[in-house]
């Protein structure tokens, strides 16, 4: 399904929920305390700001009686080959959450990632794809990076191991204009981003990449990745544990004006590099 003919369904989604919610004859916030979230989350459901998990679709067919259209268009939309299967759940999570804390040990956050690069990541992945897939692929990863752009955004901290900075990805250009936009975002305060420099040696998290979630309604979770694998962790001590291994690299990692820096620099060296080549 295009981007354009999913939201518009996301919209006709939440023309429907108001709709039977004002049939049946409660407020936002009668509706919200039914299916144990806010009145205000069902405002942003009706206006396709956010996008109910499927249990909470589930518990808005059970409140309104409305004979399971709810988790159906819910079922339908989340079934998504944008994402691979291990990812698309956190990827459903990461539209919910009010912050989230990502560190990355290899590659550009999806979240961060502009067109080019995120291209060359998937060809490196998929040589023999064709097209299509190639483009889909990509398209999921620009379409996740609009909640950095809503009203709704969520409070966003990334830490970028040196490592992500230097492998040209693309090659020179798409690297530097990656790093240029990464800069401009933490410029107009999108972000707090740092740097976890080479010169740390052994660092917290050093098995690979994590991604902590908040939420307004929910307890929260954390998300690891692998190889082709991907793992939601919600035990409370584990995600507890997570938390304190990024406070770890917090306190490693070079402060948001040094990063700042270091990626201008960096983004300087894949320039000249370009132009000798």
């Amino acid at each position: 399904m295009a981007n354009g003919s999913r939201q518009a369904a996301w919209e006709f989604f939440g023309a429907e929920l108001k709709r039977r919610r004002e049939d049946a004859g409660f407020t936002q916030v009668e509706l919200g305390t039914r299916v144990f979230v806010s009145g205000g989350y069902i405002g942003q459901f009706e206006q396709a700001i956010r996008k109910p998990q499927l249990d909470v679709a589930q518990r808005i067919d059970e409140a309104l009686r409305s004979d399971g259209i709810f988790e159906r268009l819910c079922r339908k939309l989340i079934d998504d080959r944008r994402y691979a299967d291990y990812f698309a759940k956190a990827a459903e999570l990461e539209a919910l959450a009010t912050s989230i804390a990502e560190f990355a040990p290899t590659l550009m956050p999806g979240l961060l990632q502009t067109p080019a690069y995120a291209r060359a990541v998937t060809l490196a992945m998929n040589p023999l794809a064709h097209e299509e897939y190639i483009e889909e692929k990509v398209s999921g990863r620009i379409e996740r990076a609009r909640i950095l752009k809503d009203v709704t955004r969520p409070v966003y901290w990334v830490i970028l191991h040196e490592n992500v900075l230097r492998v040209p990805v693309g090659g020179p250009t798409v690297m530097a204009e990656q790093l240029e936009h990464v800069a401009a975002l933490a410029e107009a305060r999108t972000m707090v981003l740092q740097v976890l420099p080479n010169s740390a040696g052994a660092y917290a998290l050093m098995n690979g990449m994590v991604v902590l979630m908040e939420f307004e309604d929910a307890p929260p979770t954390a998300y690891t990745e692998a190889v082709y694998s991907g793992n939601l962790l919600d035990d409370p001590a584990v995600v507890k544990h997570t938390h304190s291994a990024y406070d770890l690299l917090r306190a490693a990692a070079l402060s948001p004006e040094a990063s700042l820096g270091l990626i201008e620099s960096a983004a300087k060296d894949h320039r000249r590099c370009a132009s000798t080549t």
